[in-house]
């Protein structure tokens, strides 16, 4: 029942990510943690079977950190979605295959924001806005009426609450929890906010 997006502005990124872990008809967590930070200006969502995401994530996000280490600077967004990319479809050649979808979210002084769309099968591809998980049975289309290239953050929060506001209407599921991050020059930037309550600010 995972949920994950982002959308791409002028000079930032924001994802989201639902907080919730459902297995079957039982609700086992309404905290989740579906992100992991590879370092200060890049994030990897993940969803999927929950033992392969987790494992192949912090695989993911320990390898960056390392690259880091021993070559004395950081990757930028088009580096850890190659890695990403290269580990998942190392993996698929292996008796291990992870089953999972990522988005990697990031921003660059060069580059400027960078969104990446990874699926299982380890396709990529550079994206202005994505969904992964039953997210994009309902967000894409709002995603495409309301999305601009030159969003301010503002503009591109908003967007991200009417994702979630459709979510909550629309979907079989209930999912109170999400969390936002923004990532622009100066780092990334969380905060938790609840579904009810952006209904309620919806009607006013």
């Amino acid at each position: 029942m995972e949920s994950l997006f982002g959308i791409t502005g002028k000079d930032f990124v924001v994802v989201a990510s639902d907080m919730s872990s459902i297995r079957s008809i039982v609700v086992l967590k309404s905290h989740e943690d579906r992100t992991r930070e590879l370092n200060k200006h890049n994030v990897l969502l993940y969803t999927g079977e929950p033992g392969d995401s987790v494992q192949f994530a912090e695989y993911i996000q320990r390898n960056v950190q390392l690259y880091s280490i021993r070559n004395d600077v950081a990757l930028n967004t088009q580096g850890c979605a190659a890695f990403t990319r290269r580990a998942l479809a190392d993996s698929l050649r292996s008796r291990g295959a992870y089953s999972t979808n990522l988005l990697i979210a990031g921003y660059d002084p060069k580059d400027g924001p960078k969104l990446y769309w990874i699926d299982y099968i380890s396709s990529a591809l550079s994206v202005p806005f994505a969904c992964q998980g039953y997210a994009g049975y309902f967000c894409y289309s709002t995603m495409d009426r309301y999305y601009k290239p030159d969003l301010s953050k503002d503009e591109a929060i908003a967007l991200i609450k009417k994702c979630i506001s459709e979510l909550k209407t629309r979907f079989v599921a209930n999912l109170p929890n999400w969390q936002i991050k923004v990532i622009d020059a100066k780092g990334i930037e969380t905060t938790i906010i609840k579904a009810d309550d952006i209904a309620n600010e919806m009607k006013m």
